[in-house]
């Protein structure tokens, strides 16, 4: 996915076209139905939006009010019966899991599904949904990976991962936008160390490529700050295994860019990214227990001191400011760091353990609709709410946690498909990433 290039169309007006980046955190309205009625007043649906320009507009063209008038006089409403604006109302309330059906319907509803401004507006009404997307290991070494719709208590069918990644070991993943799922780096068991980058479009359902890494990299840290993708340290075949460089992808520029390199190089192991800094703990390459932390702002990087790591346990997560951690490896004990102590203390507990079986290893902490979900090697997912300040491993904090996978009628058919796959007897993979996306 490279940016294209400015090109002077072959004509005697010299009309140029332009393509925006197809990775922008600012929501875009270039797609959307010339026949709409409220393409002009787009803004007032997304306050601070701005317009771009795609192939199909030519900007310095002559324009024909008459004309414009009369194709948006003779082109079908989105709806018949209805004003475009009250169909948009319409079209935006429908369920996350019909939109791939919606783009059927016809044109209008394809182009107008293709767009950034029917995402947006369901996100600002408050109607965007929010899934869990789980990339598996299995036996033979293959990568999978499945979406769960907490909706309607289903997994969801995706399309393969690209081919780079069908086998690769070591690779990062994280999200920009909330909506693009990136793979980056790794190691191919045929090809060694790599580069490339891809990401998953949420709203599409399609992979696309991005530019590719400045180094080759596999086993590295990786985080996101204000919407850019920091990658170091890490390892590379050749003479320096143990990598120190450090670079950082900007998605609005569509470019990586070097920034300081490590005082140590290492292969980090955990990393979070608190109070504005981006801390991590790994091995040199003497396979020594290091850590460092890294200042974006002042992108310089230093020994790390903070308590945080000498407590830390994984998995992780940093939610509405506070940083958490499992005390248990099957996640049903929470602790917590107290900024004002510079400690990790007792949070939560379920009362409801699952053992130490690899089986019920909690694999990733991520943020769900607001709660703290815990996501297992086989599958089950638990949801916490860490917002209520009575909660503390003192009162009944059991009552916070709730069980995701397998309530409802849905129950036996979720459970038994999962056990199958995923073997609560018999163990036949791990989770190696989960990442929540929103359309």
């Amino acid at each position: 996915m490279e940016r294209a290039a400015p090109e002077s169309l072959a004509n005697s007006r010299g009309v140029v076209r332009v393509q925006a980046p197809p990775v922008d955190s600012v929501s875009c309205y270039c797609k959307v139905d010339s026949g709409l009625k409220t393409i002009i007043g787009a803004r007032k649906f997304v306050p601070g939006a701005k317009l771009c320009l795609q192939p199909e507009i030519m900007p310095n063209g002559p324009r024909s009010r008459n004309s414009r008038r009369e194709r948006s006089r003779n082109q079908e409403p989105l709806v018949p019966g209805l004003p475009d604006d009250l169909a948009i109302a319409c079209l935006v309330r429908v369920p996350r899991v019909d939109h791939q059906n919606l783009r059927f319907v016809c044109k209008r509803w394809n182009r107008l599904l293709s767009g950034n401004y029917f995402y947006s507006l369901r996100k600002k009404l408050g109607m965007a949904e929010e899934w869990v997307y789980v990339i598996k290991r299995d036996r033979s070494r293959r990568i999978s990976w499945h979406a769960f719709d907490p909706i309607h208590q289903l997994w969801r069918p995706l399309p393969p991962v690209p081919t780079d990644y069908s086998e690769a070991v070591g690779f990062g993943c994280a999200v920009l936008s909330g909506c693009y799922l990136y793979l980056f780096g790794g190691k191919d068991p045929s090809n060694g160390s790599m580069r490339h980058v891809v990401f998953y479009n949420a709203r599409t359902n399609k992979w696309h490529r991005a530019p590719d890494m400045i180094r080759k990299r596999h086993f590295f840290g990786s985080c996101v700050i204000n919407n850019c993708l920091y990658v170091a340290g890490g390892k590379c075949e050749g003479g320096q295994r143990t990598l120190h460089s450090a670079e950082v992808y900007d998605p609005s520029r569509n470019r990586w860019t070097s920034i300081a390199e490590m005082n140590t190089g290492m292969v980090p192991f955990f990393g979070v990214v608190y109070d504005g800094k981006w801390f991590l703990k790994g091995l040199n390459s003497q396979c020594q227990l290091v850590s460092q932390v890294y200042i974006p702002t002042a992108n310089t990087w230093s020994t790390a001191n903070s308590r945080i790591i000498t407590g830390w346990h994984i998995p992780s997560i940093l939610l509405n400011g506070r940083l958490y951690a499992s005390d248990c490896r099957d996640g049903c004990k929470l602790r917590v760091f107290e900024r004002t102590t510079d400690s990790w203390n007792k949070f939560m507990d379920s009362k409801h353990h699952l053992g130490n079986s690899q089986v019920f290893e909690a694999a990733s902490f991520v943020s769900l609709n607001g709660k703290l979900g815990i996501i297992r090697n086989n599958m089950s997912i638990s949801l916490v709410d860490v917002t209520d300040p009575g909660n503390s491993v003192e009162t009944n904090s059991a009552r916070a946690w709730e069980s995701v996978v397998g309530k409802g009628k849905l129950k036996n058919i979720v459970t038994s498909l999962w056990s199958s796959i995923a073997g609560r007897s018999n163990f036949k993979g791990r989770i190696v990433h989960c990442q929540v996306l929103q359309a």
